[in-house]
């Protein structure tokens, strides 16, 4: 497999940095990737292990390219909602480690016939994971205009989903929506001029909208994060790094439902109980000076570090 493709993993220094790895530790990449975070997790295990997630084939076969020289690491085709279950039938029931790298890996969107970018004309597809039958074609073509308008609104944040989908439903009454250009100029169609004229590509946040509902992201990163919380040694840590404000509440909200014990204002009750989790970072982490002068897809990166308390 050629270097056709690259993915220059974010926030790599701090992330790994602040997860504290024990030399003799397990770790689990939720996001395996292009294997940038798990090649920097390795170099610093001795005996220790890594397991690395993706429902993506494409990502772990370049994952393996980069990672023949360790010996350490089991690869896992699955999505990360299923991490639970299938360490647990691999005998593995506390993990000191885990890191996310949530978003789509720089290669994925590189590469034309994945449908993610509407900077390249391909078939609408958005699928993560290439053996799923749900593409965003089908969402496009054969959802209502009110979940499409929901989808707009909710994953993108779009301002103007309601004339997005209303154009969406105008055009594929004619015929069907089946490449990311067609959809780019339905997009561009359906707004007013005063809009195309802003800063940034119009198809933007419909594109990522569509990524996240077609992959389910928000509800399985929920689930998943939540089970690696449940299987965290005491000690161990996790780094999770989002490029979406929805993500981001997502994992913040987690972090502080488990690391905050609520009582009552005014009750005069003495705390003797610790919370699940420590926040390593009171304050969300960002991108460098000098790693957005070299990566721009840095610039939405957000990295939040727990601890589970002993």
């Amino acid at each position: 497999m050629t270097d056709e493709y690259l993915h220059i993993p974010v926030l790599l220094n701090e992330a790994i940095d602040l997860l504290n790895i024990n030399p003799n530790g397990t770790y689990v990449d939720m996001t395996l990737g292009g294997g940038g975070h798990s090649e920097a997790i390795l170099k610093k295990l001795i005996n220790g292990k890594l397991f690395g997630f993706d429902q993506d084939q494409y990502a772990i076969e370049k994952a393996k390219c980069r990672l023949k020289g360790f010996n350490n690491i089991t690869y896992i085709n699955s999505n990360f909602q299923n991490v639970k279950e299938i360490l647990n039938n691999m005998d593995v029931f506390s993990v000191d480690g885990f890191i996310y790298d949530l978003g789509v890996s720089s290669f994925q969107f590189d590469i034309p016939e994945r449908g993610f970018s509407y900077n390249y004309d391909s078939p609408l597809d958005m699928r993560m994971d290439q053996n799923a039958t749900f593409s965003a074609y089908n969402l496009i073509n054969e959802y209502s205009i009110s979940d499409i308008i929901k989808i707009l609104y909710r994953y993108g944040e779009e301002s103007n989903a309601k004339m997005i989908a209303s154009g969406i439903i105008k055009a594929r009454q004619i015929k069907p929506i089946q490449t990311t250009f067609e959809l780019v100029e339905i997009i561009k169609k359906s707004l007013p001029m005063k809009v195309l004229a802003k800063k940034g590509h119009p198809a933007k946040q419909t594109f990522q909208a569509l990524r996240i509902a077609v992959n389910d992201e928000l509800q399985v990163f929920e689930s998943s994060l939540r089970q690696a919380i449940e299987m965290l040694s005491p000690k161990g840590r996790i780094a999770v790094i989002t490029f979406h404000s929805l993500e981001d509440r997502i994992c913040k909200t987690v972090f502080r439902e488990n690391s905050v014990i609520d009582i009552p204002k005014g009750l005069p009750v003495i705390i003797t109980e610790k919370p699940l989790l420590r926040l390593v970072n009171a304050h969300v982490i960002t991108a460098s000076e000098t790693e957005l002068s070299i990566n721009n897809r840095a610039k939405s990166a957000k990295l939040r570090v727990c601890e589970k308390n002993e």
